[in-house]
C-alpha cells in the first residue's frame, strides 16, 4: 500500500503534529457521520500525542477509543498500555473500550472484543518496533496467519502474552497514522515505506496510510 511520509525535527514535533492530526480527523468524522471511532496502540510517542490531545476542545462525548493491542498483565499494572492511555488524557471525558485482558478465558474475551469493534474505523494509531512489529502483530508469531478473526492472542513476547487487532481488523482502517521515532527504526521503516512482507508492518493493509516519523527514524535516507 501507498505510505504518505511526513518527516519531522524530534519525537515530540511528531506527537504535537499527530495531536493535530487526530484532533482535525475526529471533529471532521462528528460531524460527518456523529461519532469518531479511533484505535490506539502502545508506546511512548503516542502518550505524549494524548496529552497534548487532551488540552483541546473536543466534541469528546462522540469519540470512542478502542485499543489496538493489550498486554495481559492486570488493571493499573504500568506494562499496561491502558495505564499509560488513561494517564494521558487525564480529565477528558471520552469513551474507551478496553481490550479485556484480565479475563480467566482470554480466547472467548477476544471473540467479545471483536464483537465491539467497528464496521470501519475512522482512524487507526500504529507503532512500529525495531524487529518490525506494529500492534501485537510480532515476528514469528502464528498470530501473523490469523485471517478468520478480528481479535487474536499472541505467544509471551517481551514478557506477557499479548491481545492484538488481527490483519482483517486493521483493514477496517480508513485512515492509518503511524508514529515512528528513534535511530533504532531506521532500517524497519525503509522496510515499512517498501511494503517489505518480511516484516509484520509491511503487511498490514488499509485505504490510507499517514507515516509520521522522527530525524533520527527517517535519515540517512539511502534507499533504494
Amino acid at each position: 500500500m501507498r505510505h504518505d511520509l511526513q518527516i519531522l525535527d524530534d519525537p515530540d514535533a511528531v506527537a504535537t503534529h499527530a495531536a493535530a492530526e487526530v484532533a482535525n480527523r475526529a471533529t471532521a468524522a462528528v460531524v460527518d457521520h456523529g461519532r469518531f471511532t479511533f484505535a490506539v496502540s502502545g508506546g511512548h510517542t503516542p502518550w505524549k500525542m494524548f496529552a497534548a490531545l487532551a488540552t483541546r476542545n473536543l466534541p469528546w462525548q462522540n469519540i470512542t477509543i478502542f485499543q489496538a493491542d493489550e498486554r495481559v498483565a492486570p488493571d493499573g499494572d504500568p506494562d499496561r498500555n491502558l495505564t499509560h492511555l488513561r494517564e494521558s488524557l487525564g480529565a477528558a471525558g471520552v469513551e474507551i473500550v478496553p481490550m479485556p485482558v484480565t479475563d480467566a478465558d482470554l480466547e472467548a474475551a477476544a471473540g467479545r472484543y471483536a464483537e465491539l469493534l467497528p464496521a470501519r474505523f475512522d482512524l487507526v494509531h500504529l507503532g512500529l518496533g525495531p524487529d518490525g512489529h506494529t500492534a501485537s502483530l510480532v515476528p514469528g508469531d502464528p498470530v501473523l496467519t490469523v485471517t478468520d478473526r478480528l481479535v487474536a492472542l499472541t505467544r509471551p513476547y517481551q514478557g506477557h502474552p499479548r491481545m492484538t487487532l488481527t490483519y482483517p481488523a486493521l483493514a477496517r482502517a480508513d485512515q492509518l497514522l503511524w508514529l515512528i521515532t528513534g535511530a533504532d527504526k531506521r532500517t524497519p521503516l525503509r522496510k515499512l515505506l517498501a511494503g517489505d512482507p518480511a516484516i509484520p508492518a509491511g503487511r498490514v493493509e488499509a485505504a490510507r496510510s499517514y507515516v509520521l516519523a522522527d530525524k533520527d527514524a527517517a535519515y540517512p535516507r539511502r534507499w533504494s
